[in-house]
């Protein structure tokens, strides 16, 4: 499976502009024969917007998901990303992967929200986050905060995903979820976790960049620097690539006490 992870500047309500970036990378993505394109959390209509959340949302089946669909159908390659999705007169931080064919593979609405904004646009999900296929592989979705809690990582593994990609909008200042906690997720569970992250600011919220691809051995397949716009092209790995003596054994060994 060849992914193409994009870490670009914030959208900032500029809709138009955000579909002709897509609409690049997936020309690249054509040219390259990927798979899937990914990019970060609420790409739609941005982060740090708490002002267009709520009026620019839209349901799954609205314009914007319809035009990603016949986007992907195009190109033939798959897209995931974020976006406000509006279900009646609820609003949510969801991710949706669509096909290389344009069907909706998974939609998931984020379970951990981060902070006061995130908490005053969007209601949380309270449905477990998707296992899916493309191709030969199986995959899973988690938003920023979810790959910080171990159990949200363990449970897709346990579902059998091998690999999770995760749009984030992650801020200067916790930079080490890239760095430790998105490698250590890898690790603990063996499979693949693809981080999409922003560079750059929008209203005053700067982002940390430094999306990251990490494998079972908890070292980077490929990774970005913080300040600048990047775009990751990488052939994923199988798990049979690796040595088995560096893949974690945590999930047959873990032993919990009783009493």
């Amino acid at each position: 499976m060849k992914l193409i992870l994009s870490q670009p500047m914030p959208t900032d309500g500029r809709i138009e502009a955000a579909f002709a970036q897509i609409e690049t990378l997936l020309a690249v993505a054509r040219a390259a024969g990927a798979d899937m394109v990914l990019l970060p959390e609420l790409f739609l209509p941005g982060y740090n917007r708490p002002d267009l959340h709520g009026t620019l949302a839209q349901p799954l089946d609205g314009p914007w998901i319809a035009r990603l669909r016949q986007m992907a159908r195009d190109s033939r390659c798959g897209i995931t990303l974020g976006l406000a999705e509006r279900d009646g007169a609820e609003v949510y931080n969801t991710a949706v992967a669509i096909g290389p064919d344009g069907t909706i593979l998974a939609s998931y609405r984020k379970i951990q929200l981060f902070g006061p904004m995130e908490r005053a646009s969007f209601r949380p999900g309270d449905a477990p986050p998707p296992v899916f296929a493309l191709g030969k592989r199986r995959l899973g979705l988690l938003i920023c905060y979810d790959i910080e809690f171990p159990a949200h990582a363990a449970d897709l593994a346990r579902r059998g995903a091998g690999i999770i990609l995760v749009p984030t909008a992650n801020p200067e200042g916790y930079e080490f979820v890239a760095d430790v906690l998105v490698p250590a997720r890898a690790h603990e569970n063996a499979l693949i976790v693809a981080y999409a992250n922003f560079c750059g600011s929008e209203e005053g919220l700067r982002f940390s960049g430094r999306s990251v691809i990490a494998g079972p051995d908890a070292r980077a397949i490929a990774g970005a620097g913080a300040l600048t716009e990047a775009v990751l092209i990488v052939t994923l790995p199988e798990r049979d690539d690796y040595q088995p003596g560096l893949l974690s054994m945590q999930a047959a060994d873990l032993r919990i006490p009783q009493g």
